[in-house]
């Protein structure tokens, strides 16, 4: 199994503290991720004045402010940006951070990232889209809220760029997602409709799902986090503490491990347990040579070191070619 990509997602969690967020840079690499990606944008770019927040960042957040006052509260400049992917190359961790407005596109494109990763948000968003695309760089798309054929509609934006290097991520964009809204088996479908590879983005509680998510197939996952989930902002209770992110992945890696090649056939580590757990036939009593072997005078029992079982009639019928003591191997 190839490894998966795992993305530790910072975001916004940094609360517009530069010094928090390269504390997350730190934290995710020593938890084990391939990457600590952050989201890029200019307030008066993504959102109106009068943009209402979801039901979730209302609950986390002061109920007097708008959207746009606390987004602006959470924004870092291009050039704070600047310095944490330099921070994160220093200490051999993969930098990203997603776009959410062409001005954001055009400064993140300078940072020598490996690929873009797509919102859910933006999946409708063509002009961003088409941006992106002539950018001609591998592409991570998150599919929350999304039907099979919006993103049919998003991927043909990119027919004449780079479609076959695209990574779909299954996604459900409520914070936390409750288990019965995941639908993991909708990557399948993915995969199935639009041969690409596909991964996880996970807003649930705990590490359950993604971790299933990459028994299913997931090349991707992708997973909030943060320093303290008791901070104030709107994402910080539906991600995972650096304890918890350590635990996840230590997990994954143990799935992809555990998945193995598909060939059945006993393991080096098992070899030596065969002729203890298996069985061979035995005298069940004292049996004299020239005796008829019949079920009468044989057994099954362990260990396995002599034959097997399987051969059980075409051992009845035989004679013994010597005397065999209760509980002996038989030998023909």
């Amino acid at each position: 199994m190839n490894k998966t990509y795992i993305i530790a997602e910072a975001g916004v969690n940094h609360n517009g503290d530069m010094n928090r967020a390269k504390e997350m840079i730190c934290e995710a690499k020593k938890a084990g991720a391939d990457a600590v990606k952050f989201q890029t944008y200019v307030t008066e770019n993504l959102v109106s004045k009068q943009a209402s927040k979801a039901e979730y960042q209302i609950k986390n957040t002061s109920n007097e402010e708008t959207q746009f006052n606390m987004l602006k509260k959470l924004e870092l400049s291009f050039e704070e940006f600047q310095k944490l992917s330099i921070y994160a190359k220093e200490i051999g961790i993969d930098f990203l951070s997603t776009p959410f407005d062409e001005d954001s596109i055009d400064f993140l494109s300078q940072l020598s990232m490996r690929f873009w990763k797509i919102p859910s948000g933006e999946i409708t968003n063509k002009p961003y889209l088409i941006k992106l695309a002539k950018t001609k760089k591998p592409i991570i798309l998150s599919t929350g809220m999304s039907t099979i054929e919006e993103i049919s509609d998003a991927l043909e934006v990119f027919d004449d760029y780079n479609r076959d290097n695209i990574t779909l991520l299954h996604c459900n964009t409520e914070y936390p997602t409750p288990y019965g809204d995941v639908n993991l088996a909708a990557m399948k479908t993915m995969k199935e409709e639009f041969n690409l590879q596909v991964g996880y983005s996970d807003h649930t509680e705990g590490i359950e799902v993604p971790v299933a998510a990459v028994a299913l197939g997931a090349s991707v996952i992708e997973k909030h986090f943060t320093l303290n989930k008791a901070l104030p902002g709107p994402d910080h209770k539906a991600s995972l503490e650096p304890n918890e992110l350590t635990k996840m992945i230590k997990s994954i890696r143990n799935i992809e491990k555990a998945m193995g090649d598909g060939v059945k056939m006993p393991s080096e580590s098992e070899m030596k347990n065969i002729t203890v757990a298996r069985k061979s036939i035995v005298a069940k009593c004292p049996i004299n040579k020239g005796e008829e072997f019949t079920e009468k005078n044989l057994a099954v029992k362990r260990p396995g070191e002599g034959i097997s079982p399987m051969k059980w009639f075409d051992i009845l019928g035989r004679k013994a070619k010597k005397d065999f003591e209760e509980d002996e191997l038989i030998e023909i």
